[in-house]
């Protein structure tokens, strides 16, 4: 039975976790001008170098930006104005890694050196009672 708590409690660890994970992707604010800022933020300007949509005021830059607020009043989803942004510029649009394919990858694998570490600290922990 104890086995069984120690697994189920490492289990809820982990899901606590990915919890945090998914709120910290996602923006605080739940306006329409917060949503746009944020996109802004995540896009990498087509024509500059490591600089921001919402950073640049290059011609390039500002269709990004016209497109980004033209799909938010739309109500389309975050997910699907990055996707087809990453669709038509590639995925060295985005300033941070994808969160699809390869880029989930990105994105898991410190979550699983986390919970790893942890499960090793536990049993560590419980070899020396």
């Amino acid at each position: 039975m104890s086995k069984i708590f120690k697994s189920f409690r490492l289990w809820l660890i982990a899901m606590v976790l990915l919890a945090g994970l998914a709120v910290l992707q996602h923006p605080v604010g739940n306006g329409v001008r917060e949503r746009i800022v944020h996109l802004e933020q995540l896009v990498k300007c087509p024509s500059c170098e490591n600089l921001s949509v919402y950073n640049s005021n290059s011609t390039s830059a500002l269709a990004v930006r016209r497109f980004i607020e033209n799909e938010v009043t739309k109500g389309h989803s975050d997910t699907r104005i990055l996707t087809t942004l990453e669709s038509q510029y590639g995925s060295s649009i985005l300033l941070s890694p994808s969160t699809g394919g390869l880029g989930a990858i990105l994105w898991i694998f410190p979550l699983l050196v986390v919970v790893t570490l942890g499960a090793v600290l536990t049993r560590l922990r419980s070899n020396r009672k």
